[in-house]
């Protein structure tokens, strides 16, 4: 049976003008179908991939006051640790633990007028057991950028656009996030969803995985496992990028299933996006390309906005009811803040 989440090699990019072109139709080809790819020849070397997966599994092994010393709940920017079943995906637990980090900021002063999404820019959380695991995790999303803004400037030429056609909504200020997430085996879960399912909301999402089975993606309605290819990372399309192709790109429903039990799962994604002050532009597609757009399929409970800032706080508030009642209070309906 041919493999239905197809491998590309992003070196192509720099083998000559014919192999330049191939690559670009097959990347726009993957990210039109299926909208999830494996990829290689990114240059992330095998000992800083395995340097990263050890550095996580090192953090999840600490003592749970160690990793509860830095709880999101204390971060009004959602970083920091969650403990597992701490995360809801459609109002469901999420059984994975996990550490979200983002770009390093100060935070902006608040004061009328002054758009609730700002709050989210700030510091991130580290855990003082653990002093290797800051410049580890930050030396990764340094190398996981790089990637994904190569790749967004393919994207751009694949849609017969300028290759700098997106650098306005990002350079700057990035809103760049990413996790490290253990999911425990069944027999230390509450269910079998790891992840449910979902969207991912920025533009891409790298995704290391170490050996373990669990990531699905839905592909004509049925669920098509992405099993780990060594030295590769999976990338699929984020709900900003599908929004500005006007639906020609996919922003494809994907889940992890919880590991059997006695095994975990270990696997870093890093959601490269927008800046949180950035409005999504339409791009304008040739008549071919904007003759096959869907349009953006916004799930009607959960909008998509054009504003990147409004869309990140939408779905952070959603997926962290705790830290919502204690940060935001003042967003939220009467019953949802009293808990």
């Amino acid at each position: 049976m041919p493999r239905i989440v197809p491998v590309l090699d992003l070196s192509r990019l720099e083998q000559g003008a014919s192999e330049r072109r191939a690559f670009l139709a097959d990347l726009r080809s993957a990210s039109r179908d299926i909208g999830f790819f494996y990829l290689a020849g990114h240059g992330i070397s095998w000992a800083e991939i395995s340097e990263v997966l050890t550095a996580s599994r090192h953090f999840f092994a600490l003592p749970e006051a160690d990793k509860l010393a830095i709880e999101m709940v204390r971060s009004a920017q959602f970083r920091g640790y969650t403990r597992a079943g701490g995360e809801l995906t459609r109002g469901k637990e999420d059984w994975r633990e996990q550490l979200d980090i983002g770009v390093e900021h100060q935070p902006i002063a608040q004061g009328p007028g002054i758009p609730a999404w700002t709050r989210l820019q700030g510091p991130n959380q580290w855990p003082a057991a653990l002093p290797e695991l800051k410049p580890a995790l930050l030396a990764w999303q340094s190398k996981a950028t790089a990637v994904a803004i190569r790749l967004l400037k393919a994207f751009a030429l694949s849609l017969d656009q300028p290759e700098d056609a997106f650098d306005p909504i990002y350079e700057g200020e990035p809103n760049h996030r990413m996790k490290i997430v253990r999911y425990p085996g069944r027999d230390a879960t509450g269910g079998d969803q790891g992840v449910g399912a979902h969207k991912d909301g920025g533009f891409l999402t790298l995704l290391l995985q170490d050996d373990s089975k669990g990531l699905q993606v839905d592909y004509d309605g049925s669920w098509v496992d992405v099993d780990p290819i060594p030295g590769t990372l999976v990338v699929n399309i984020g709900e900003l990028l599908e929004l500005a192709s006007n639906g020609y790109l996919r922003a494809t429903v994907h889940r992890v299933v919880t590991p059997p039990a006695g095994v975990e799962r270990i696997s870093v994604p890093f959601f490269f996006s927008a800046r949180l002050d950035a409005t999504i532009p339409l791009l304008g597609l040739s008549e071919e390309l904007a003759a096959q757009a869907r349009g953006p399929a916004s799930d009607p409970d959960n909008p998509l906005f054009a504003n990147v800032g409004t869309n990140v706080l939408k779905s952070r508030l959603r997926s962290h009811p705790d830290v919502a009642r204690r940060h935001y209070a003042d967003l939220l309906e009467p019953e949802i803040r009293a808990g």
